[in-house]
């Protein structure tokens, strides 16, 4: 076979197009992934906005349960407090719930998961396909990890959030490194407690405190 020195050219726009593919995947959940992803890039490349409808349109659709914070919470109760699992018992909770397939596959495809899973890692992604923004995304992560049952803001342990802002931020893309320890860094110095207890609300209603 003939050999050539020609090297491959991968264009530099790649990389983000596919993230945005990811998102947007997660976002719809497509009964027919491959068809809908053949459908997304026929579009792009004709300079035509992707199928890219939201969540709530294709649950009209079919008859799987909605993806709600509540299932999660059920799950995670169900995983209690695992931080590895395996993907086959994790799919079989899955579909006990009647949560939607493809969804399940591709939170599996963006967080390239195999046979054992992080579970908070999974839990994230999954959450993303509810919060749209990283802020959102984090409250409601917040909200199915808290066991504040006193009526006030969800809270999680500091670390935990440290370790899902980066993760998330990372998958995400488009949030630069620096930024995250900043943020990070700015948390833990001037809204952290003694305690190590972040809530919801020192994030979300702190105008010093910008996620994205």
């Amino acid at each position: 076979m003939a050999q050539t020195d020609k090297p491959t050219c991968i264009p530099p726009e790649l990389p983000k197009m596919l993230k945005e593919f990811a998102k947007a995947a997660i976002r719809v959940q497509p009964q027919d992934l491959i068809q809908w992803a053949a459908d997304y890039f026929e579009a792009l490349s004709c300079g035509e906005t992707p199928p890219v409808r939201e969540r709530s349109e294709q649950a009209a659709l079919c008859n799987w349960a909605e993806l709600t914070p509540e299932l999660l919470k059920v799950l995670h109760s169900q995983v209690a407090g695992r931080l590895i699992i395996r993907a086959e018992e994790l799919a079989q909770m899955w579909k006990v719930v009647n949560l939607p397939t493809d969804l399940f596959n591709s939170v599996m495809n963006v967080g390239r998961f195999t046979e054992e899973i992080e579970w908070l890692k999974f839990l994230a992604l999954a959450c993303s396909a509810l919060g749209v923004t990283i802020t959102r995304t984090l409250k409601i992560v917040c909200e199915v990890l808290s066991c504040d049952h006193n009526g006030g803001s969800p809270r999680i342990p500091f670390s935990t959030f440290q370790f899902l802002y980066t993760y998330i931020a990372e998958v995400d893309g488009e949030i630069s490194a620096s930024h995250v320890s900043r943020m990070l860094n700015y948390m833990e110095q001037e809204v952290i407690g003694p305690d190590g207890i972040i809530t919801v609300n020192d994030f979300t209603q702190n105008p010093m405190v910008r996620l994205e």
